[in-house]
């Protein structure tokens, strides 16, 4: 059984970026009026995880215009924003489905209705224009922060080059898809390896450590200087991490609920390597969650408390070459 997390961060107040200068509330346009890409930075995925919301804060409070093309900020399901509360900070990742998982077109032009496909309809062909995107998450687990680059051979690998670029986070993550449905950085242009449009998805650490907020904020500066919207100079005055020495995880597989009765037999935050195949993780009800290899990385095992039957509670992986 894992351990509830303290809360270290407090929800800031977003509510004077709700007015957009594009008809879409909670998203902001700006243009250099300059030839560059569309550089997008977006939090609030989901509706617990504040690194992402304090990012956007802070980077409206600097001011911040590009240098070249266009930048544009976007909190996204900021209906379960609105349900956050101190009190059950595991409540309000979404309000009735994950908005991380809609963003297959049968989904979105497909009968189903919920608040957070009405909320993905709004903003995919915006979303859709970007060349750039740093979507801003957090994870359940005081795991290291790592980077999510998609699939290979879609597009992860240009993926994984631009984190590259940025030098942060240590971890960087190659996927299989995720089998509950499409994540927004895999979708149209950045799920193209022919294309140049890239896409990434910072895992920035437990929820609600403060390290959390610094580790997004950073990856977000970096992130705008490497895509030319903001100035190097500008960028790097802002940044105290040190650039590590990068690592990419393969994901072979990952593991779904069979149960709500799933439960881990020891604390698990995510990165350890399982030297033993075979090693028993969790019981889902009559079933044994083992290693299916030596030397297993676990990567994000689920802690929240709010899990269905049919959710990824954990991926497992090998640690690969960076190029």
């Amino acid at each position: 059984m894992m351990r509830s997390m303290p809360l270290e961060l407090t929800a800031p107040d977003i509510s004077a970026y709700r007015q957009s200068n594009v008809g879409i509330d909670y998203v902001t346009r700006m243009d250099s009026g300059k030839p560059g890409p569309h550089v997008v930075v977006q939090a609030l995925t989901h509706g617990n995880e504040l690194c992402g919301a304090l990012t956007l804060d802070y980077l409206f409070q600097q001011n911040i215009r590009p240098m070249r093309g266009v930048l544009s900020f976007i909190f996204a399901n900021v209906a379960a924003y609105g349900l956050w509360d101190p009190a059950n900070p595991d409540g309000n990742r979404y309000v009735e489905e994950d908005l991380n998982r809609v963003w297959a077109d049968d989904v979105l032009k497909g009968p189903r209705d919920s608040v957070e496909l009405r909320r993905a309809r709004e903003l995919v062909a915006y979303i859709d224009t970007a060349d750039f995107l740093l979507d801003l998450h957090s994870m359940s687990a005081p795991s290291s922060p790592l980077m999510v680059c998609g699939v290979r051979p879609q597009g992860g690998q240009k993926s994984v080059n631009l984190s590259a670029q940025i030098g942060l986070p240590e971890w960087l993550m190659m996927d299989t898809g995720h089998p509950s449905g499409l994540r927004m950085i895999e979708r149209g242009a950045f799920g193209d390896p022919a294309k140049h449009n890239a896409a990434i998805l910072l895992e920035a650490g437990q929820h609600w450590e403060r390290a959390s907020d610094q580790i997004a904020r950073e990856t977000s500066l970096r992130f705008l200087k490497v895509t030319g919207a903001v100035d190097a100079q500008w960028a790097d005055a802002r940044c105290n991490l040190p650039t590590p020495v990068q690592k990419v995880v393969q994901v072979t597989q990952g593991y779904t609920a069979r149960s709500l009765e799933f439960h881990w037999l020891a604390e698990y935050n995510g990165l350890e390597v399982i030297e033993k195949a075979g090693t028993a993780l969790a019981h889902d009800q009559d079933h044994i969650l083992r290693t299916p290899y030596d030397n297993a990385v676990l990567v994000m095992p689920t802690r929240s408390k709010r899990f269905s039957v049919g959710n990824t509670m954990l991926r497992f992986g090998r640690i690969e070459a960076l190029n």
